[in-house]
């Protein structure tokens, strides 16, 4: 089930504030994401910053790869930072990933 209407208008405002230039393709997929049923307790930029950080890490990272060589989650993510925020700066994007960035 798609996010109500005021909750998808909240998202896509939310998505072009922090990714001002990211291709068509990459913003409907996180508009997908942050809109969906597991999103739907979070606030708006919060779905949109968690569903950036998840698409740009297994669509635009070595993540997958390094998850397939045997590396667990938490060191996979780690060596992708530098990746990500490579991508998100490219975006123009008014947030990068942290270190200590707790996310999903």
């Amino acid at each position: 089930m798609s996010a109500p209407t005021g909750r998808r208008r909240a998202i896509a405002k939310a998505l072009t504030a922090l990714l001002p230039l990211a291709p068509y393709a990459d913003m409907e997929k996180i508009r997908a994401d942050a809109g969906s049923v597991h999103m739907k307790t979070l606030p708006p930029t919060i779905a949109v910053w968690l569903a950036t950080i998840a698409h740009v890490r297994h669509a635009h990272t070595d993540y997958e790869k390094l998850l397939a060589e045997g590396y667990d989650r938490d060191s996979a993510r780690f060596f992708v930072i530098e990746q990500t925020n490579a991508v998100l700066t490219r975006w123009r994007a008014t947030r990068l990933l942290q270190e200590d960035d707790e996310d999903e």
